[in-house]
């Protein structure tokens, strides 16, 4: 979704986006049949007060008629006090309606979401998919709450109004009609003018959540780096822009309603001359005359409404358009479970045959990749940065889509998985870890109810993570923020560690899992390797050759190639890529061990 899809406008009625909201809508019928009753009652109820009026004039007043007078009072407030609560009902009903659908709506953009594939979420920023998620949904609300069932009843009343006016006087009628086209030429001014601008105010409040999402999560580099008033002023401009164009907005109402009081104005002047006129020559009553200026002030309003209606129309209409442009996403094929779903643990046995990947077009990642990793064989993956060590990754945990060749799990083509039997087989430390807000259990667990409490514990034991969750004030059950912002890097890389354990993958994947780590909490987690890593297939990818010397085997890779495999003594005897890395990582670090003299002066 680019930054032009948030420019779109869309049409104010669009048949087949409204075919699609219909089964969010048609999910609470009664309750829209009720609202829609509602606003049908709540108008009759409106339009018969002029009348009520206009009958207490002639018929009571001018024959100096009290007790009837207190008659028609009585019916009035009967009246008044059924259509308050009649558009009580009405307001409740739709705003009921309205946060069901925005409830149903977001659930269903969320699980649509998860189940969307990498690709995607690389092109989309965070911040423009929370707009979608909040705002657009919202906007759509706004559609259901006062929108479409409220245009009926304007249209409804409008339509009530007029047949009365013309039944009582159509000369009359036809005077107060008179100001229409001036109301029409405003309309559509103003309708052009809000258009325009509530594109504006879209574009910018998606720039202004990407911007702070962005902002937000890297706000350790901000302040590092001494950002604060530069990301400041940036942000500063992106609210500035967005202040002015809702002030645009404003403006347009701000002159368009008092417009519509104007016009208003001149048509109840047209009525009090004409009527004043039939008045004099005895073809009209004062009570039809009063009766006449209530429904034209009644008249003006619902048009004032349709107005603002309108916009609400074409916001939604552009906001589901969004949303929809998201749920047409194509899944990630295979989360609906097969029938190996029923199948035991993998045995591990992992084969790569003539793989090529591109992420985009042909700029090959991978370039014609073979390589077989028995059950339980301990493989680690090196190579320069860009090699495409993290792409084989990926590839084995289907988020990605290979263009040729094949990958064989115990010997079955890769997509014949479901991918949640093949994600449940795989476990993957990274080496920036991911922690929910939640308990320390809920990280290690991550919802799987079969995981126990004991099982839970046992792995942070055989990781060596036990002993620093249990100096936290709650154990177990301390709450973590964001991302685990409160623990340390080794402590969170020790949860992942359990979390992987707990899991008990058949295949284990550990990314550059020891890179950012002290030397004490490396020690640790080297001893807890052995145990994470036993009795499965595991794969380790790192920069630190001295890391992997304990593997069975090393595939050397090279811009997207293997150029070597063997155990770390058969790579060194070589003399070939491995052993060249390998021995310009020992001279830097034997560089970064050696003292600096001091220069004596």
């Amino acid at each position: 979704m680019s930054t032009q899809e948030e420019e779109k406008l869309g049409k104010v009625y669009d048949a087949t986006l409204v075919r699609r909201l219909m089964p969010f809508i048609l999910a609470y019928k009664k309750q829209a049949t009720l609202a829609l009753l509602m606003i049908l009652l709540a108008s009759a109820f409106q339009i018969i007060t002029p009348k009520l009026t206009q009958i207490g004039i002639d018929d009571y007043i001018q024959h100096n008629d009290l007790a009837g007078l207190r008659i028609i009072i009585a019916v009035f407030i009967g009246v008044l006090v059924l259509g308050f609560f009649t558009r009580l009902a009405e307001m409740y009903t739709m705003e009921w309606i309205g946060q069901h659908i925005m409830f149903d709506l977001r659930q269903k953009i969320f699980g649509h979401l998860q189940h969307l594939s990498l690709t995607f979420f690389n092109r989309n920023p965070v911040g423009r998919l929370m707009t979608r998620v909040t705002n657009d949904v919202e906007a759509l609300n706004e559609l259901f709450t006062s929108g479409m069932v409220a245009i009926f009843g304007d249209i409804l009343t409008l339509i009530g109004i007029l047949s009365i006016m013309f039944y009582m006087n159509w000369k009359l009628t036809l005077a107060t009609m008179l100001v229409l086209p001036l109301l029409f030429i405003i309309t559509i001014i103003f309708k052009i003018k809000v258009r325009e601008a509530f594109r504006a105010i879209r574009t910018r409040i998606a720039r202004i959540n990407s911007y702070l999402q962005e902002n937000i999560s890297g706000m350790m580099v901000v302040q590092l780096f001494n950002r604060e008033r530069k990301n400041f002023i940036e942000f500063d401009k992106l609210n500035r822009d967005h202040l002015d164009a809702y002030l645009k907005t404003i403006f347009y109402f701000a002159v368009f309603y008092p417009a519509v009081d104007i016009i208003g104005a001149l048509s109840t002047g047209l009525i009090i001359w004409y009527g004043g006129i039939k008045i004099l020559a005895g073809q009209l009553s004062f009570g039809e005359l009063v009766a006449f200026i209530q429904y034209a002030i009644m008249f003006y309003r619902p048009i004032s409404d349709l107005s603002e209606k309108f916009n609400i129309l074409q916001s939604a209409m552009a906001a589901s358009e969004r949303i929809f442009s998201i749920l047409d996403q194509k899944q990630e094929e295979g989360h609906a479970e097969s029938e190996m779903e029923t199948s035991p643990h993998l045995r591990g046995e992992i084969e790569f045959s003539d793989v090529w990947f591109a992420y985009k077009d042909d700029n090959w990642v991978l370039k014609d990749v073979s390589f077989v990793i028995e059950p339980g064989e301990k493989i680690a993956i090196v190579g320069a940065t860009g090699a495409g060590k993290s792409t084989i990754i990926n590839l084995l945990g289907r988020f990605y889509t290979i263009q040729r060749g094949k990958i064989l799990l115990d010997g079955q083509n890769i997509d014949s998985y479901g991918l949640q039997h093949l994600r449940r087989n795989i476990g993957i430390v990274l080496q920036d870890v991911f922690m929910f807000a939640g308990t320390v259990a809920d990280n290690i667990r991550l919802g799987n109810s079969q995981i126990s409490d004991e099982k839970i514990r046992q792995a942070a034991k055989d990781v060596n993570a036990l002993g620093f969750i249990e100096k936290l004030p709650c154990g177990f059950d301390e709450r973590l923020i964001e991302r685990g912002a409160t623990l340390s890097v080794g402590q969170r890389q020790l949860l992942a560690f359990a979390r992987a354990l707990a899991f008990d993958p058949a295949i284990l994947i550990l990314d550059e899992a020891t890179s950012n780590i002290d030397t004490e909490t490396e020690i640790l987690i080297q001893a807890a390797l052995q145990r994470l890593t036993e009795n499965r297939t595991s794969i380790i990818i790192a920069h630190r050759l001295s890391t992997i010397q304990h593997v069975d085997r090393i595939i050397a890779m090279h811009h997207g190639e293997v150029r070597e495999i063997g155990t770390h003594e058969q790579l060194l005897a070589k003399n070939g890529l491995y052993s060249r890395l390998y021995r310009l990582q020992f001279s830097a670090e034997q560089s970064a061990n050696t003292p600096i003299e001091t220069p004596v002066i």
